[in-house]
């Protein structure tokens, strides 16, 4: 079985929904790629900042509160510093995070990077999230194999398309990384009652 790789790459980083008091109503915000440190006695509390969209009037996002500053690495505390731009952008894309803020989030534009699958052969299909943005599975496979919903939807019921342990793939999501199972040659068997000329 041929094992492909595809991975998430996502364009710009998302758009978190709340309520802006300048505004007077729910505004986009986006992340501006910097940090807030602030230190007390022996804890640091640690927020990315937002900015409104339309006023640019800021919000600050928690990541740490009152936490002590040997409890994570000198390197990560670093990057905090220096607002490190790959770990604003983890921050600004770890969906949990978000939703322990009591904000919507709105994912941004993404692409598949990877190659496509020979339809008539059995694959192993390897899918990276490098961030921690909760995507789900079938959306991408539609996406990524030019797949209408009915299609898809009977590949999945003739388990042409497959999780380990035979989770359901149309609840399941890509978190960090997962492996989907795509058997083709069940293609023939099932559709064209196993015909070589079909």
């Amino acid at each position: 079985m041929k094992t492909i790789n595809w991975e998430v790459e996502y364009l710009s980083s998302p758009k978190v929904i709340r309520y802006c008091k300048k505004c007077g109503h729910e505004t986009e915000h986006i992340s501006s790629d910097l940090f807030r440190i602030n230190a007390q006695q022996k804890s640091l509390d640690i927020w990315l900042i937002y900015k409104c969209i339309h006023c640019k009037n800021t919000w600050n996002m928690t990541i740490y509160t009152r936490i002590n500053p040997k409890s994570i690495s000198q390197d990560l505390l670093n990057k905090f510093m220096k607002n490190d731009e790959n770990l604003a952008r983890a921050c600004a894309l770890d969906t949990e995070l978000i939703k322990r803020n009591r904000v919507k989030i709105e994912l941004p534009p993404y692409d598949i990077k990877g190659e496509s699958i020979d339809f008539r052969s059995d694959t192993k299909i390897k899918i990276y999230n490098p961030y921690s943005a909760n995507i789900k599975v079938s959306k991408v496979l539609r996406e990524k194999l030019s797949l209408t919903r009915k299609n898809f939807d009977s590949l999945v019921l003739n388990k042409i398309f497959q999780l380990e342990k035979d989770k359901d793939i149309n609840k399941s999501k890509i978190v960090d990384n997962i492996t989907i199972y795509y058997y083709g040659t069940r293609i023939r068997e099932i559709y064209f009652g196993g015909n070589e000329n079909a």
